[in-house]
């Protein structure tokens, strides 16, 4: 007898990435049809006030699908691991007002720490293991891909020059590091 395989485990993340591939693979259609709409009657179109509404639509649909914040993925991980009694450590934990000019570096430490925590939770075989690879994985990529258009000052703090604190509190103040980030 067949029976069908069932996922072993689902995240928040990657459920939430996959709803958001189809929104952008939604995007995509729409902009393809556009596409096709425009090259077929492209010069007859930018003749009336339609063709130009429609032109200026398509030039629009790519900024509205950039505008989300990539940090909003993390958020959702953090939620998962923030109760877990699996995961008992001393992190880094830097402050959350810290200068706008410091925002690279900060989130920096943070992906630092995550890794610590994700060495821990290998070692210990935690229950939140997935969601800690999610988060250092989007995270990384989203320093890589943003850069944050920030440059380090001279007044940045480096990682380890900030206070240790517990498991909560680093997740607590990692929340609204992105939260502050995600409003930018």
């Amino acid at each position: 007898m067949l029976e069908t395989a069932q996922p072993t485990r689902n995240s928040a993340g990657a459920l939430s990435r996959l709803k958001t591939q189809k929104t952008h693979l939604k995007s995509i259609c729409l902009q393809y049809q556009l596409y096709l709409l425009l090259t077929s009657h492209f010069f007859c179109l930018l003749k009336n006030e339609m063709g130009l509404i429609i032109f200026f639509l398509c030039a629009y649909v790519p900024k509205t699908a950039a505008g989300h914040c990539k940090w909003a993925e993390v958020l959702k991980d953090l939620e998962q691991i923030k109760t877990s009694k699996d995961i008992d450590v001393s992190l880094y934990t830097a402050n959350t007002d810290e200068d706008k000019g410091c925002r690279e570096p900060v989130m920096r430490c943070f992906l630092l720490e995550t890794n610590v925590i994700l060495q821990e939770c290998l070692i210990k075989n935690c229950s939140k293991t997935q969601d800690v690879l999610n988060i250092w994985k989007i995270g990384k990529a989203s320093l890589e891909n943003n850069k944050l258009n920030s440059t380090k000052s001279a007044k940045c703090k480096e990682c380890e020059e900030y206070e240790e604190k517990s498991f909560p509190e680093f997740i607590q103040s990692f929340v609204k590091v992105i939260q502050k980030e995600c409003k930018h």
